[in-house]
């Protein structure tokens, strides 16, 4: 994972998010479900993993507080985290 392109990486980021949000939807039902819990905490430990190295090479994700920044001040840098280039 460590040589994927910015774009790549952002659509791993996304794809970690989907799965994490489903899983989090399912256990609000099923909140005894270990095997869903224990795929949940993989997901959510992957996705970190995912945004901090995309932050170290590309720059914040989300602003206010979320996400440090390296100097100088990287939210002005365009293109925007969420504007894919194809």
């Amino acid at each position: 994972m460590e040589k994927m392109c910015k774009n790549d990486l952002m659509r791993k980021i996304q794809e970690y998010e989907f799965t994490a949000l489903e899983l989090n939807l399912y256990l609000d039902t099923h909140p005894d479900n270990v095997e869903a819990l224990m795929e949940y905490n993989r997901c959510a430990n992957e996705l970190a993993q995912l945004k901090t190295m995309y932050e170290m090479k590309h720059g914040p994700l989300l602003n206010f507080g979320f996400s440090p920044s390296q100097y100088p001040w990287k939210w002005v840098d365009e293109p925007w985290p969420w504007e894919l280039q194809e």
